[in-house]
């Protein structure tokens, strides 16, 4: 989750060019941040725990550094626990990216040999190991391998030296190599957005790949084998001009705003491409979609159109809590991983069990270079353009888009399918410019920011929908809001349920409305306020958030005023909107 960047090369100061890199990652986390560089016969650290957007560094120029953006995950977050960390000698240092899960045990033995310990990380024990491994032989490349076999876990470091040379290794989390044509410039980093302006070729490592870079030169080597292994030089695929916010106040708005443009994407990609998926899931036993967090949601809306449309037997998984399904993974069976970076850790695990048992795999990822794609059989990207808030929101309305796409395709009615999605994207984006829609939401945001609790109920189509709203108010106010489906709520919440609670429905123009309006009738007799997002106003609702009618894919243009919702919220309470507290937009461990 953390993020990682280096950089070799003499056409511009390294400091500044680590620096520009770090904040162009730091959606991957920023608890604190730190830089260090080769100068003169020494390295120099500059470290604090900060966010990197307001870092003034206080390093000299150099033309070989590497830097750090931390979320943390074992010690406090302060300057001395932020990455990167010095070598007793001082003769190198490592940042890091992922958990050394078993580094209690290993600190004990690096202990017992003599070595002192000086931050809470689990980090330093792998500079420990290194020294330890320098100890016996003083060859970098072959202490720095038989240090990261010793480790457990998903794991990436990269390492400067005092030679000028920078070790980077990837296990598990990401990394990237930026390059110039002839090598003149090198970038190391956790994703391609942090260097895509730069350069126009990158080599994405393996798992298990260790690169060794100094000026003009970079070389590969398989860790397990020990030996080296030729690259493959890749185009380097991100229309940089979405990166910036475009006159918009946040990149969540900015993204919200840009639904239209990705479901645009999904629209424009070759037809062949999904009729040559739907062939296979027609073959297919049984399907499996698979997220986390907002992609999860995504993944079960998928596995909705797939029942709905296709016919098809699908089930949705969460990524962190899939590992039960392992057991009846069989040979013939497809998984569909929907993925923003395509490097979630829980999904990796799963994705690496089913490739083993002979599983196929079918993939929409809007990051390039990802091992998520890596690994599918059938590979789809979004290209939805970089999504910048952590907050996501217009990947999942490319995600749902695709499901629904690629179902109608299996359904027999790829045009049919093709011809709504063109139609619903005119009309979100009329929807997104009427200001009259913003001042009701932004009304109603101003209204819940003083409410402990919200409650969001839905149905059929809508239920992974109020989901997805869950988490995005959830992760935009810090406000407690809890998704019930709507037949299940005299179940169990009702309880929860008295005067003055604020509930938001979904009602939709399907076959489960009058259910719907069971579920509203009831928590309005026991003096709920009814908040409803419907294409028609209701007599039970307080309030109404009018959305257009767009039929079968009413759902996906249903997910934008929660969205807008969620946003002002957060906007209203001066919350930190693209960064919200305690989480980060790749997560890369477990």
């Amino acid at each position: 989750m953390c993020g990682i960047f280096g950089y070799i090369g003499k056409k511009h100061d390294a400091t500044k060019r680590v620096l520009l890199g770090l904040k162009r990652l730091e959606y991957r986390g920023y608890d604190s941040w730190g830089i260090g560089i080769k100068h003169d016969s020494s390295i120099l650290i500059d470290k604090h725990a900060a966010k990197i957007s307001e870092a003034q560094v206080r390093l000299p120029k150099s033309s070989v550094a590497i830097g750090h953006t931390r979320w943390a995950t074992h010690g406090a977050v302060n300057d001395i626990n932020a990455h990167p960390h010095f070598s007793s000698d001082n003769d190198f240092i490592l940042a890091h990216n992922g958990i050394v899960e078993n580094y209690q045990d290993l600190k004990r033995g690096l202990k017992k040999k003599g070595f002192i310990f000086k931050t809470e990380t689990d980090t330093e024990v792998i500079v420990r190991l290194i020294e330890d491994e320098l100890r016996k032989s003083r060859h970098l490349e072959k202490s720095v391998r038989q240090a990261l076999l010793k480790l457990e876990g998903r794991n990436t470091v990269i390492i400067l030296f005092n030679n000028n040379q920078i070790i980077a290794a990837r296990n598990g989390s990401p990394l990237v190599i930026g390059v110039d044509q002839n090598l003149n410039e090198i970038y190391l980093s956790s994703d391609t957005l942090s260097f895509a302006p730069f350069v126009k070729k990158m080599i994405v490592l393996n798992n298990q790949q260790m690169a060794v870079a100094e000026p003009g030169k970079i070389k590969l080597i398989d860790i397990k084998k020990n030996k080296i292994t030729p690259y493959r030089l890749e185009k380097i695929d991100i229309e940089e001009s979405k990166v910036g916010k475009e006159g918009f106040k946040h990149f969540m708005i900015k993204e919200i705003n840009e639904g239209p443009f990705a479901i645009s994407k999904i629209v424009n990609q070759p037809p062949k491409t999904y009729l040559r998926l739907a062939r296979m899931i027609k073959k297919t036993r049984q399907v499996y979609t698979i997220g986390s967090g907002t992609t999860g949601a995504a993944a079960a809306q998928i596995a909705f159109y797939l029942r709905r449309f296709g016919g098809i037997n699908a089930t949705g998984l969460i990524g962190a809590e899939a590992k039960e399904y392992c057991y009846l993974l069989k040979k013939g069976d497809l998984i569909i991983a929907p993925s923003q970076s395509g490097e979630t850790a829980d999904v990796l695990d799963i994705l690496e069990i089913a490739k083993l048992k002979g599983v196929k795999i079918a993939s929409l990822v809007n990051m390039p270079g990802s091992m998520v794609s890596r690994m599918s059989d059938y590979k789809f990207m979004s290209q939805a353009g970089p999504e910048i808030c952590v907050v996501s929101t217009k990947v999942f309305v490319s995600h749902i888009a695709w499901g629904y796409l690629v179902s109608k395709a299996i359904e027999g009615r790829f045009d049919d399918g093709l011809k709504k999605l063109v139609s619903l994207q005119s009309v979100m984006e009329k929807y997104l410019k009427n200001k009259d829609n913003h001042r009701n939401i932004r009304t109603l945001a101003k209204k819940l920011t003083r409410s402990p609790h919200i409650f969001l109920l839905g149905k059929y189509q809508n239920l992974q929908i109020i989901k997805e709203g869950m988490i995005k108010i959830v992760e935009s106010s810090y406000i407690h809001a809890h998704a019930i489906p709507a037949g299940d709520l005299k179940h169990y919440a009702i309880t929860l349920i008295e005067k003055g609670v604020p509930v938001i429905f979904i009602l939709s123009h399907d076959v489960v409305r009058n259910d719907v309006i069971n579920a509203i009738n009831e928590v309005k007799a026991r003096g709920a306020e009814v908040i409803g997002i419907s294409p028609d106003n209701h007599r039970s609702f307080d309030f109404h958030i009018k959305v257009p009618d767009t039929g079968e894919t009413s759902a996906i243009i249903n997910i934008i005023p929660l969205q807008l919702l969620a946003y002002y919220m957060a906007v209203k309470l001066k919350h930190n909107v693209d960064k919200p507290r305690n989480i980060a937009k790749s997560v890369t461990v477990k």
